[in-house]
């Protein structure tokens, strides 16, 4: 047995059998079968190098039995070179068949890998922000990784070595009951001695195997949260950089430790099933021998008896455990479709409308807004800590109306969980509502195609997400066609292009993960030019300068004046001095607007708008 057949069998033995006691959606093997559509002429020549492939293993012994029979007793050193030549053909034949085997096999693989991220990654940002609130991220790149590799193992590995074992076996099997059916029964009943330790050892690994998952999933977590910039201040901050490193280092020795026995257990493994195969080789060469001498087979057949003998084993302790293999490949494939079958919560109508750009005026009419539950955005299956959810969120918003003219600019205001940043997110229909409707220059934005309206629409929120990329890259994030007069256009009205010149690479400088080489302030006035790139007809502004010192804020305002003219503008703020010349301000208490008017309308009306600013306007003295 080649060293190859044994690795195959103990990655069939060592494999996970849980998976068979899971049970498949209907119809999903149907559904398997159109990803391979594509490929079925690939399928087809790969199905046919593997059969070739099976035969040339039983025709190799076949012919050195008539090599030794016919050739070398007799003396025949005629068919002897025939043979020869024969045989070291069908070798080079057998290894271009392998070749071939491979590309198609390659093609097939690479091919479903490809065609299934490509689907997974498009589908996955089509889900709404609610989905992302709870999905695990880990998980969900899991998902596009080794779930996929793990269904494109059905279309090569698993098929193949199915369709490769049934023949082989089919083939040796019968070919040895052909030449001898003593020593073919003697050898099936020497199996028994070559899968039970298979199995025993396969247990081991796989225990090993899983616990060695669970702790590089973990240390992966570790090091993703802790050197990233936000985990490695905080480790500093709290001078626990030794408490970090001694846990880490604690399951990277487990994890060592692990490897070690799996490496021992692999070459007994080896050890254990080249051993057997040599004792039931002894055993053939030793019951086969009296037989020869007796005359009742010839010296060729034992010899191509003891041949076929080292390539019986194999495909049969495959097969045992093919149900497993098979599952696995299956279940992959079901964990993918369980993403690609949850439909986004936000989704736009067949025939919706282009919104153009231009003056635009904004209606809410009686908007009522409740977060949606959980199995109705999200996969447990993607959720770090799935439990069930007993208390609902309830009404968010509760009965919003009010109208935003053209190039007017609306605050909303009021205490901490009133419901305005929820309001910011229904108009960009990051969320849609779940009552009323909200509608642009009188049409309902559900009309709209969702890229048309997000189009139209710049949000500048309290912390700006900025890519570990450039300072271009991230502004042409707006506007990928942007030329650099562009972008330093945008950067000056932003109040942002003195900084970027001075920096030595200008805008090719990067910006660190999440922007953390700028300041808080930096990155506001970045967003602002990004936005400004975008040119939209309608901008929200979440909190932009909550938490800016006085120079910033500045700044950010100065920018702001350029940013907003002429356009729609939702502006939502805690610092009430920073929203005094609104065209209109809505003071939101518990999900409903219970005052409105002017700065001077709401200050003297001694309400809640008033009482907030005299709160503020003491703060700052």
């Amino acid at each position: 047995m080649s060293q190859h057949q044994v690795w195959m069998t103990m990655r069939s033995m060592t494999a996970d059998p849980s998976v068979k006691s899971q049970k498949l959606k209907a119809g999903t093997l149907k559904r398997i079968f159109t990803y391979a559509t594509p490929y079925k002429k690939h399928i087809i020549f790969f199905l046919a190098t593997v059969i070739i492939d099976a035969v040339l293993i039983v025709t190799t012994p076949l012919l050195l039995r008539k090599l030794i029979d016919e050739g070398v007793i007799p003396k025949n050193s005629i068919l002897i070179t025939q043979l020869a030549l024969l045989v070291g053909g069908l070798a080079v034949l057998d290894a271009l068949f392998n070749i071939v085997g491979r590309w198609f096999s390659s093609r097939i693989g690479e091919g479903l890998i490809y065609d299934l991220r490509s689907e997974l990654f498009t589908h996955v940002q089509r889900q709404s922000v609610a989905f992302f609130t709870r999905t695990q991220t880990g998980a969900l790149i899991s998902r596009l990784n080794s779930d996929v590799i793990g269904a494109q193992q059905a279309f090569t590995a698993t098929l193949s070595g199915v369709v490769s074992n049934v023949i082989s076996l089919v083939l040796v099997a019968g070919t040895m009951m052909f030449l001898s059916w003593q020593i073919t029964l003697l050898s099936l009943a020497l199996l028994p001695i070559f899968i039970y330790p298979t199995k025993w050892v396969g247990k081991k690994i796989q225990s090993l195997t899983r616990e060695s998952f669970d702790l590089n999933a973990k240390m992966s977590s570790t090091m993703t949260e802790r050197f990233n910039v936000s985990g490695a201040m905080l480790v500093s901050l709290y001078g626990r950089p030794e408490s970090e490193s001694s846990l880490f280092r604690a399951r990277a020795r487990r994890v060592a430790d692990m490897g070690i026995e799996v490496a021992m257990l692999n070459r007994l493994f080896f050890i254990s099933l080249t051993s057997v195969a040599s004792v039931a080789t002894a055993f053939a060469y030793g019951f086969g021998g009296h037989l020869a001498v007796s005359g009742s087979i010839s010296v060729g057949t034992l010899l191509a008896l003891t041949a076929l003998l080292a390539r019986l084993y194999g495909p049969l302790t495959a097969l045992s455990n093919v149900r497993i293999d098979v599952m696995s490949s299956l279940v992959s494939f079901e964990r993918i479709f369980e993403v690609l079958d949850l439909q986004p919560m936000v989704n736009e109508k067949p025939d919706a409308k282009i919104l153009s750009s231009g003056s635009t005026e904004i209606e809410v009419k009686d908007v009522r807004f409740s977060y949606p539950k959980a199995d109705e955005i999200s996969l447990a299956s993607l959720e770090s800590v799935a439990k069930k959810e007993i208390i609902e969120s309830g009404e968010i918003l509760k009965g919003i109306s009010f109208t935003a003219r053209a190039g007017s600019l609306t605050a909303i205001v009021g205490p901490s969980g009133a419901g305005k940043t929820t309001l910011s997110a229904l108009l960009p229909r990051l969320y849609d509502v779940t009552g009323g409707s909200i509608s642009v220059n009188g049409t309902d934005i559900r009309e709209f195609t969702l890229q048309s309206l997000r189009d139209q629409i710049g949000v500048v929120a309290q912390d700006p997400h900025l890519f570990h990329e450039s300072i271009a890259d991230n502004l042409r994030y707006a506007k990928s066609d942007a030329t650099d007069d562009e972008l330093i256009s945008a950067c000056k009205s932003a109040q942002i292009w003195n900084l970027i010149e001075s920096l030595p690479n200008g805008l090719n400088t990067m910006v660190g993960e999440r922007g953390h080489r700028l300041s808080g302030g930096e990155k506001q006035r970045l967003a602002i030019a990004r936005m400004l790139l975008k040119a939209p007809s309608i901008v929200v502004l979440d909190e932009a300068t909550a938490h800016l010192d006085s120079e910033n804020e500045d700044l950010v305002q100065e920018a702001l004046k350029v940013a907003l003219v002429g356009r729609t503008s939702i502006v939502i703020a805690h610092r009430l001095s920073t929203v005094m010349d609104a065209d209109q301000i809505l003071v939101v208490s518990d999900g409903q607007i219970i005052e409105r008017g002017t700065h001077s309308e709401l200050m003297n009306n001694s309400g809640l708008y008033s009482e907030l600013f005299s709160r503020q306007d003491l703060t700052a003295n």
